[in-house]
């Protein structure tokens, strides 16, 4: 799983991993996969580790504990300026997210990465 160098540009909230913990303590191991849909742009989705099978392309952004969290290649190469953090808002999470029918749901926020000169 963890097969690839992590770049470190990702961090969460108290409350995401607070959510986070719940959502192992029922389900187990997990993963964030950051949404690149138009309507979940901003979702980083969750899924049980066993459950889903990363690409050829996918990158590691980080880590939030021992929950690995990827982005697609598309994606990354727009996002690559920014480091993302986790968080939760009120809501429904994605359809085949675990943090879906939890009335919170995680989200992704980013700042700008400083320019090297």
């Amino acid at each position: 799983m963890f097969d690839k160098p992590s770049l470190g540009k990702v961090s969460a909230t108290a409350d995401a991993e607070t959510l986070l913990a719940e959502i192992i303590a029922d389900h187990g191991p997990v993963l964030f996969h950051q949404s690149g849909g138009c309507c979940d742009g901003s979702s980083p989705m969750c899924y049980p580790r066993s459950d889903f099978i990363l690409g050829d392309n996918d990158v590691l952004l980080g880590t939030i504990g021992e929950t690995p969290v990827y982005i697609g290649a598309s994606q990354f190469e727009a996002w690559k300026h920014t480091d993302l953090i986790i968080d939760v808002v009120p809501g429904r999470g994605g359809m085949f997210s675990l943090d879906n029918g939890r009335e919170k749901r995680f989200l992704t926020r980013s700042t700008v990465c400083p320019s090297p000169n």
